[in-house]
């Protein structure tokens, strides 16, 4: 029978093939959404969906794309922007 918390759908049933062969369930946490632009709220390509614990360990050109704003506008958006922006500063 499982736990309390485990009959919530915020963990994910997970199963493992034991080395004796029976089939057992691990109960994992779920995955967060996707990063999503913040103009647009397209998915963000480039941003991993794993838990904090997971980012915390990855190294940061891992964690989000290496151009100005990445992570938080997509390419398309980032590129309107700063050309408004040399624009505006043209004036």
């Amino acid at each position: 029978m499982p736990a309390g918390k485990h009959k919530s759908g915020h963990y994910r049933k997970i199963f493992v093939r034991t080395p004796g062969g029976r089939v057992t369930v691990h109960y994992r946490e779920r995955k967060p959404q996707r990063a999503i632009c913040s103009t647009c709220l397209k998915p963000l390509l480039g941003v991993p969906r794993e838990r904090p614990a997971q980012m915390r360990n990855m190294p940061k050109t891992a964690k989000r794309p290496e151009r100005p704003y990445g992570g938080v506008l997509c390419s398309a958006c980032m590129r309107s922007f700063l050309r408004e922006k040399a624009r505006r500063e043209g004036q």
